[in-house]
């Protein structure tokens, strides 16, 4: 085995050798030091001061000493996760297979036993550094391939988040009333989720799921509107009853979009959640509402807190063909609607955010004389959860 299977990352390998007998250390340093960095100690504590402010790399260590015996001086390294892992080969004159099975129980990789021959200590020295340099390299390796895991990951974030706004605009870039109307829902329904986390009757549930996730597919709730002829979609006035029932229909025309997207990815949360949002938002607590006349609890969840998020920005939101209500009034309305239309405890927890939803709404409303686009303080890159949970627990404004 040449030179080389004794050096680490380049470097000599530095062994340090420990034992109370000067002439054994004197044999040792000068069998061994034009192959490696030695540094010795004659008695267990003066070992540990050494390891403590220069690791070496491995550690021929001497069983029987006066004070600290070998065996207590590597119980004391392997308790410290900082030299757990420098390798120690025991040096001993003790032959008994008990004193011998007492060393590797203790997290010795060797036992040699004295009289040592110096080509022996040689060999088992490359051989315990050989492989100390391989679990080195390879925990290299891992962390360079978790550090590319990491980066690819977030770089498929980004690139689903694009394609989930594009998704999302399809619909919104089609009416023009509805600008922003997308963001605004999506941190409604971020902060209703946050806020029910810990209530008894979502607890289960939400607590299974993102804030962030559940927002996001939010987002997607109108996609179905691609499928609905412009003539509809763009009138500036009131629809008729016929209109209306072609208009309803982007509900089911988004869970056949979103649906066969699940059957080929039957394991994305997300598009799970997106579909349950997009079909079933317009349903009501009391059974009347479409496309399924979903009553109560088998409404889905996602589709509950998304029924207020949506009602809400259509009440505060300006229309050709109406002028946009107060937050008070829009407040007022879907609490008279509590156990009609919406789930009494998501129309609670509304009441309760009240404050989160009129702040949302000011920040993320072109028309508003507040701030600029440029100026606000939520935007599809800066908000999320956090901010949310902020708000939600202070029950104030972030400033």
């Amino acid at each position: 085995m040449d030179s080389k299977s004794s050096k680490i990352a380049g470097k000599r390998s530095t062994v340090l050798v420990v034992d109370d007998t000067a002439l054994n250390i004197d044999i040792l340093e000068a069998a061994l030091s034009d192959r490696y960095n030695i540094c010795t100690a004659m008695d267990g504590e003066t070992a540990l001061s050494i390891v403590d402010s220069t690791p070496p790399d491995i550690i021929l260590l001497d069983v029987v000493m006066p004070g600290m015996s070998g065996y207590d001086v590597c119980v004391k390294l392997k308790e410290n996760p900082a030299t757990v892992d420098i390798p120690v080969i025991f040096l001993t004159a003790m032959t008994d297979i008990h004193d011998k099975a007492r060393g590797f129980e203790l997290g010795a990789v060797d036992y040699m036993v004295k009289p040592f021959a110096i080509l022996e200590v040689q060999a088992r020295l490359d051989v315990h550094l050989s492989l100390l340099n391989a679990k080195k390299a390879l925990k290299e390796q891992n962390e360079m391939l978790e550090i590319k895991v990491r980066e690819r990951t977030q770089e498929l974030a980004v690139t689903q988040g694009v394609i989930i706004e594009a998704m999302a605009s399809l619909a919104e870039t089609r009416d023009s009333e509805t600008a922003d109307h997308v963001m605004r829902t999506r941190y409604y329904v971020e902060a209703l989720s946050v806020k029910l986390r810990e209530h008894p009757k979502f607890k289960a549930y939400l607590s299974s799921i993102h804030s962030t996730d559940l927002g996001t597919a939010a987002t997607l709730h109108d996609i179905g509107k691609v499928g609905v002829p412009d003539h509809i979609l763009l009138k500036p006035a009131r629809l008729t009853p016929e209109e209306y029932e072609e208009i309803k229909k982007h509900a089911t025309y988004g869970h056949e979009i979103l649906s066969k997207l699940v059957s080929r990815l039957p394991d994305n949360v997300f598009l799970k959640l997106a579909d349950e949002i997009a079909w079933t938002h317009h349903e009501k607590w009391n059974g009347t509402g479409y496309p399924r006349n979903l009553k109560g609890e088998e409404i889905p969840v996602p589709g509950r807190l998304m029924a207020i998020a949506d009602v809400y920005d259509a009440m505060v939101s300006q229309r050709v063909y109406k002028p946009p209500m107060s937050h008070g009034e829009a407040m007022e309305f879907i609490m008279g609607e509590s156990g009609r239309h919406f789930d009494p405890d998501v129309a609670e927890a509304f009441r309760e955010l009240g404050n989160t939803f009129q702040y949302i709404t000011q920040e993320l409303t072109q028309e508003s004389t507040l701030k600029s686009p440029d100026e606000r303080t939520i935007t599809a890159d800066a908000a999320d959860s956090k901010i949310l949970e902020n708000v939600v627990i202070n029950g104030t404004h972030p400033r």
